[in-house]
């Protein structure tokens, strides 16, 4: 575990500082380990939401097929027969 240098403060209503105590003292930990533990938990789920793409089947494979059929492009196509400003030496 890396070490713990930085500091992250938070208010909190009297409720949720009370639950938060007392869930942390079920469990045998400091506040700290308990809402760090929970934070970094959300975080990375919130991470994993954002590194994926969730669709149904049918969908994903309309999208594959489309990926697979030639777009005719006639301006891009153009453009690649035009000829080059820049040449390389």
């Amino acid at each position: 575990m890396a070490t713990k240098t930085r500091r992250i403060e938070m208010r909190a209503d009297q409720d949720s500082e009370e639950r938060i105590t007392q869930a942390a003292s079920l469990l045998g930990q400091s506040i700290s380990s308990f809402v760090l533990g929970a934070a970094r938990r959300e975080a990375d789920a919130v991470l994993a939401r954002a590194d994926s793409t969730l669709m149904a089947p049918e969908q994903f494979d309309l999208l594959l097929n489309s990926l697979d059929t030639a777009d005719e492009a006639p301006r891009l196509r153009a453009a690649a027969r035009a000829p080059r400003r820049v040449t390389r030496a």
